[in-house]
């Protein structure tokens, strides 16, 4: 009887083992050194799936490689393709093709009137907010082509489908996003996704940038995670081509 219990047992750590296994996703997340970003690495660690991550501060990159060392974690600038390409190449060689790449890097142009907004302001954003999303599916995507399966994940915002005044560059920059993800989303085959998601309005520093001390009264980046990461996880390539928010 001894004997038996303790067959049963380990048959049963080892389907634990396995199913774990099983539902272990490779996600690459761009933009994870502050924000919905860091936030987001936090809880799919939590939930048990690896991160490949990438942002622009070293100091930030090399604190989370740190506190987690056996996810990934890689200094790139989105803006650039060649860095990004880079960086998509060694992942896909060195670790996997990501089963979700989320595009969530961006910035937000300071609050002004858009006649009175910089060129190089302007083409920073534009540069980051959606050359930088075309730079990593550029990257990743061929690679979940071939392998028949993948979710781009390309966070957008009610700016996308909204406008105000004195973030005009911003707007601009996320009705792209908007547009980018519906087209792509007919282009791409069966077994990919490709969503465009509005995370919703949180605290964030480009949120206090905007709305001062009135960011206040929403949610925190840490508070978002928790119920955004399980939407997101539940995104299927039969979602392909919506337009969602968390």
């Amino acid at each position: 009887m001894v004997h038996g219990s303790l067959f049963i047992t380990c048959k049963l750590c080892s389907f634990n083992d396995m199913n774990k296994q099983a539902n272990n996703q490779l996600i690459a997340i761009t933009g994870v050194t502050k924000g919905l970003g860091r936030a987001m690495v936090d809880q799919f660690i939590e939930k048990g799936h690896t991160i490949i991550g990438c942002g622009r501060s070293q100091q930030e990159i090399n604190h989370l490689k740190t506190i987690y060392p056996s996810h990934h974690f890689f200094v790139v600038d989105v803006s650039d393709g060649k860095d990004v390409q880079q960086w998509a190449n060694q992942v896909i060689e060195n670790i996997g093709t990501p089963e979700y790449l989320i595009n969530n890097a961006a910035i937000i142009n300071r609050p002004d009137a858009l006649w009175n907004i910089t060129e190089e302001e302007f083409s920073q954003l534009i540069d980051i907010n959606i050359k930088g999303v075309a730079n990593t599916i550029r990257a990743f995507l061929p690679a979940m082509i071939e392998k028949k399966s993948g979710m781009i994940i390309n966070f957008s915002s009610g700016w996308g489908r909204s406008t105000s005044p004195e973030v005009v560059p911003y707007c601009t920059s996320k009705w792209a996003i908007e547009g980018l993800s519906q087209g792509l989303s007919q282009e791409v085959p069966k077994g990919i996704g490709v969503i465009a998601l509005n995370p919703g309005i949180i605290n964030t520093e480009m949120l206090q940038t905007c709305w001062g001390e009135g960011a206040k009264h929403y949610s925190t980046p840490e508070q978002w995670a928790k119920k955004a990461v399980p939407f997101i996880l539940k995104l299927h390539s039969k979602d392909n081509g919506k337009s969602l928010t968390v």
